[in-house]
């Protein structure tokens, strides 16, 4: 869709009105071509914006009509993450599947995270059979628009807000299975 109002609102009322959910990427941030959630406020209700996370901060939920939306960031790592934590969850409950939280594993540490972020954040892993326990090591570049790290990761580690790793601490991994 192009990055006008109208092209946007235009296209969230054509799929609403032939979907059960509505999920779009990009468009929910704060930029002037952002067109997503004006639109969405429009046509439907817009009932939460921006998460405490990252990445993945700007996701948006609400509704066109009576049509659930989930509004993902544009970034391809920020869609995979909110895709696992968010969306896949959603989509089992309007299945009417049970949501079971997924079981984290503890791991070692192979990295240091030195800088704590205000956002609880999930960095793109692999895990590593050890000898007492696994360990994790996350990708080089955990940048939002690095898709490479989702593809090369098998899941998630968890950095909770205003933490700091060093390498050796306990960490909680989430494989990408136990997500999706």
């Amino acid at each position: 869709v192009r990055d006008r109002l109208t092209d946007t609102r235009a296209a969230l009322v054509a799929a609403a009105e032939k979907a059960d959910l509505v999920v779009s990427s990009g468009g929910v941030s704060v930029g002037e071509e952002d067109h997503v959630r004006a639109a969405l406020a429009e046509l439907g209700a817009l009932e939460m914006w921006s998460i405490a996370i990252k990445p993945g901060k700007p996701f948006a939920f609400g509704h066109i009509d009576n049509t659930p939306f989930l509004g993902l960031p544009g970034n391809p790592a920020s869609v995979y993450v909110t895709f696992c934590w968010l969306v896949a969850p959603f989509i089992k409950a309007m299945q009417g599947r049970v949501a079971t939280p997924p079981a984290p594993t503890t791991a070692s540490a192979d990295f240091a995270w030195t800088k704590p972020g205000i956002r609880r954040e999930y960095a793109r892993a692999r895990l590593h059979a050890g000898d007492e326990r696994p360990s994790a090591t996350i990708y080089p570049n955990q940048s939002s628009g690095v898709l490479t790290s989702a593809c090369w990761a098998d899941g998630l580690v968890e950095i909770p807000e205003n933490t700091t790793v060093a390498k050796g601490d306990t960490v909680r991994f989430w494989h990408f299975h136990s997500l999706l």
